[in-house]
Formats: C-alpha cells, sequence, structure tokens
C-alpha cells in the first residue's frame, strides 16, 4: 500500500541509488588507480603503487557506498516515523 501511495518512488529511484552507489565506488578506485600510475612511472619501485592505490580506492569507494544507502536508509526510516506519528 506505501508503494502504491508513493509512486514518484519508482524504478527511477531504484536506479538513481544503484547510480549513486555505482559512482561512489568507480571514482575513488579509478582516481586511486591514476594516482597510482603516475607514482609507478614517475618513482619506480619493487612494489605497484597502482595495485596498493587501487585496494584503498576500493575500500575507500565502498566506505563512501555504506555511507550514501545508510543516509538513504535514514531518510526513509524518518519519513516512516513522521507519517507514523503526524
Amino acid at each position: 500500500m506505501k508503494a502504491r501511495l508513493e509512486q514518484d518512488r519508482g524504478i527511477w529511484f531504484g536506479l538513481g541509488t544503484f547510480g549513486i552507489v555505482g559512482w561512489s565506488v568507480a571514482v575513488p578506485t579509478l582516481v586511486g588507480i591514476a594516482i597510482g600510475i603516475w607514482i609507478d612511472q614517475k618513482w619506480p619501485s619493487r612494489y605497484s603503487w597502482t595495485l596498493m592505490l587501487l585496494v584503498i580506492g576500493v575500500v575507500v569507494g565502498c566506505l563512501n557506498a555504506w555511507y550514501w544507502i545508510g543516509r538513504e536508509r535514514r531518510m526513509i526510516q524518518k519519513e516512516d516515523d513522521e507519517e507514523e506519528h503526524g
């Protein structure tokens, strides 16, 4: 019943959420890779900065996505509480 009342939160809302999560993981990952490649070209070493910063970028991206999903969940919960009490 709630979904029928909220017509504005349809398929596009879900796709938008997936988009935010995807970009919040992809951007830090790509930035980490780019910085890693730059460091590897400027200062060659035994260790691959590209791989290390790739992993760090994925971790940062996942934490970022976790933040956005948690924020969205809190907003939905707040709306639910307001509907129940007001």
